[in-house]
């Protein structure tokens, strides 16, 4: 049921998204006077079509539906009435025919922009950024962070929640230092310029916030589950117990407890929780797992955040329509310029090439996200739109960017480009598209097994 439901949420996204993506280039063609043949999603046999509009366009959904298309009346893909030559796109305006290909990736990206502003205008849920106490030797203690630290600004740029600060600090990755306006439990305000310079690509990968010595403050986690005949049983830890502390560090957060568990594969820890009024002793030796390649500790618990700290910490972003669409704009613009640099630092090796993804990593986070609730989901659809838009713009022969290469071109030159360019041209970008593919399948295939 978990893999229909998954399959099922990502032919959602994939068809709002190619629908959204061709509709930009068929509206901007029949804008501009060019006649639309075929509006397909889908690629390959067409198994269903229905003709309507002024122009008989044919509306149709092909047999593999990783993708779609809008064919246009073109001299170069075959014989043209001549009545419909006027309003065939080869003998449009290099500018005419420019805004038409653009039109694809842009209607991705205003897409995005709705989603997000319509999350916004609902509003967020979310933590507030509120820190506890960093280790001793990270960043964070180096900056002065104490607990109870709460952000409310990054670099200048209002913070309103603990994702709003992730997200702050991921955008400044490759920089030198972030700075925190922060407020204390008292109302005085501080400044904590925290060091990132030290983080490598992979520090970016992984838990960074964890690297720089940035954790929340929910108080001691609460035991949901014991699971039975594990660590955490046998050392008499029971449903409902706070774990104060590991090793004598106190613990502020599940993410904390599972964090010092992790690191102690095998190694006895001192365990302190709170059971009824009164502190309890305990050792717990986590069991050891191999987790892709490296041997972690498991405790064998489940931990869920005090509810009465998770409500006096909840907190929900939230805007009007048109700060909605201000920030929504925002938001699309900066997820386009961090796509864009994260595709470069995978290509000079900064950034590994397992951050690409492909279709079955996408029904995974898909059918995830669609479970998390429609907010999230909408999200998640919102991201994917940006992905899709900004890779069609990139200068690869076959997508829109390799198109509109051949058109700036054009411009420079005054005259097309040659049909010999354009063939080795699409050639390249075949073998390009089939190499990313295959990587893509690829790590696709290694996440699952």
């Amino acid at each position: 049921m978990d893999i229909v439901q998954k399959f099922l949420a990502f032919m959602v996204v994939l068809g709002v998204l190619v629908i959204f993506h061709e509709l930009g280039h068929f509206l901007v063609a029949r804008w501009v006077g060019v006649k639309v043949l075929r509006f397909s999603v889908g690629f390959g046999r067409v198994v269903w079509s229905r003709s309507f509009g002024p122009d008989a366009t044919e509306w149709a959904l092909s047999a593999i539906p990783l993708g779609g298309y809008v064919k246009m009346c073109d001299e170069r893909e075959g014989p043209v009435a001549p009545a419909d030559l006027p309003r065939a796109f080869n003998r449009q305006s290099v500018g005419k025919r420019i805004a038409i290909v653009a039109a694809g990736p842009v209607a991705n990206l205003l897409l995005a922009v709705v989603l997000f502003a319509g999350t916004y205008v609902v509003g967020i849920p979310g933590q507030r950024a509120i820190l506890a106490a960093p280790a001793a030797g990270t960043p964070a203690a180096a900056a002065g962070v104490r607990d109870g630290d709460l952000v409310v600004a990054a670099d200048g740029t209002a913070v309103k929640s603990w994702q709003d600060l992730r997200w702050r600090l991921l955008r400044a990755s490759g920089g030198s230092e972030v700075a925190l306006d922060v407020e204390r439990p008292d109302g005085a305000r501080a400044v904590r310029v925290i060091s990132i310079a030290g983080l490598t690509g992979a520090d970016w990968e992984r838990n960074f916030m964890q690297q720089l010595g940035l954790k929340a403050d929910f108080g001691p986690p609460v035991v949901d589950e014991v699971v039975a005949d594990k660590p955490a049983q046998r050392a008499g830890i029971v449903r409902g117990d706070r774990i104060l502390a590991i090793d004598g560090v106190p613990i502020a957060s599940p993410a904390d407890a599972a964090a010092a568990t992790n690191a102690h594969p095998g190694v006895p820890i001192a365990v302190a929780i709170a059971r009824d009024g009164r502190r309890v002793e305990t050792t717990l030796t986590p069991e050891v797992i191999d987790q892709a390649g490296r041997k972690i500790g498991i405790a064998g618990l489940k931990l869920k955040i005090d509810p009465d700290v998770g409500a006096q910490l909840a907190v929900t972003v939230r805007y009007g329509i048109l700060d909605a669409l201000a920030q929504g704009a925002r938001k699309t613009w900066e997820l386009s310029i961090f796509t864009v640099k994260m595709l470069g630092r995978i290509l000079v090796g900064d950034a590994s090439l397992r951050n690409i993804s492909g279709p079955i990593t996408m029904a995974d986070y898909a059918g995830q996200s669609a479970q998390a609730g429609a907010l999230v989901f909408i999200g998640y659809l919102a991201l994917i739109s940006i992905s899709l838009g900004v890779l069609n713009l990139l200068p690869v022969p076959l997508l829109d960017g390799g198109h509109l290469l051949y058109y700036l071109a054009e411009v420079v030159k005054g005259s097309p480009v040659s049909d010999r360019a354009f063939e080795v041209g699409q050639r390249i970008g075949m073998a390009v598209l089939a190499v990313l593919m295959a990587l893509a399948l690829f790590n696709d295939l290694s996440r699952l097994f």
